[in-house]
């Protein structure tokens, strides 16, 4: 039975660093792109033989999308999804000032769509919006919304994936965007786990009126991974959820994150934190 529930993200494997706690014993000490090439398609392997059939990708997770285009060829049944708005500047490097820049604006879309799209070609089934917030551009300026819907007639879904205190304003916000009459975003991605589960109400609104809905970030970034299928599987019982993401970066992982699947009592959560303190506290960890 494909795992149609359970999605890979690719944020801990397609660049050598990123804010997931205990980076330093899940990933070798060499993390040239080739040994993360071979990383990112042994968890692809072992996800696609596990059933998985959605992977998330983003312009700013490295080399993600290079990483998942060179294995998706004889795979036609995986779905991908990728994001735009976050360029990737760390130039390969765990130790840069800076790893990526935000930028919401029609330009940075155009320029971004088309490495998708050279990389990812018609494969591409969903693109986001990354890190959509409240006060975001996005929202707000028609050209930018022409130019999605018109990648939209294309074929390709078109979503936003919100971050920060404020997501159930930002998906409330994208909601309510129209392009000639018709709702533009069609799948609601969002950070929801048993510390930060704000934005649950405006996801179920979004899945009541329709829409996809995913889940980043369910074991919030690692520091709920010694917990992590039972955590996964209440994500998965949220009746608004359609797909859970895995961040695994290791075929161990993953393998551990599935068994979300089979519990049907996974016990009590964690208290939740605010949005502010938990948005605040990850904001400060480091890029390892």
């Amino acid at each position: 039975m494909p795992v149609h529930r359970i999605g890979l993200g690719l944020a801990a494997l397609g660049r050598p660093g990123y804010i997931n706690l205990g980076r330093d014993r899940d990933l070798p000490t060499e993390r040239s792109v080739d040994a993360m090439r071979r990383r990112t398609h042994e968890v692809l392997d072992a996800a696609y033989a596990a059933g998985v059939r959605y992977v998330d990708a983003a312009r700013s997770y490295g080399r993600a999308e290079e990483f998942l285009a060179s294995w998706l060829d004889d795979r036609p049944d995986v779905v991908v999804g990728s994001k735009w708005g976050y360029t990737y500047v760390a130039g390969w490097r765990v130790d840069a000032k800076v790893h990526e820049t935000k930028d919401h604006s029609v330009v940075t879309f155009d320029r971004q769509v088309a490495e998708t799209r050279a990389l990812l070609g018609a494969r591409l089934d969903l693109y986001q919006i990354h890190s959509l917030t409240p006060d975001s551009s996005a929202l707000t300026d028609p050209v930018l919304h022409r130019h999605l819907a018109d990648l939209a007639d294309r074929g390709v879904t078109i979503g936003v994936s919100t971050s920060g205190p404020r997501q159930a304003d930002a998906i409330r916000s994208a909601l309510a965007v129209e392009v000639d009459g018709a709702p533009l975003f069609h799948s609601f991605q969002a950070t929801w786990n048993p510390l930060e589960p704000s934005a649950g109400p405006a996801l179920e609104e979004a899945h009541a009126a329709g829409r996809h809905v995913i889940i980043k970030e369910a074991l919030a970034n690692g520091r709920l991974a010694d917990h992590d299928a039972e955590v996964l599987a209440h994500a998965l019982r949220q009746p608004w959820v359609d797909v859970v993401l895995s961040g695994a970066a290791t075929t161990a992982q993953l393998a551990s994150n599935l068994r979300a699947l089979e519990i049907t009592d996974p016990g009590p959560l964690p208290a939740a934190e605010t949005p502010d303190d938990y948005w605040r506290h990850r904001s400060a960890l480091p890029w390892s």
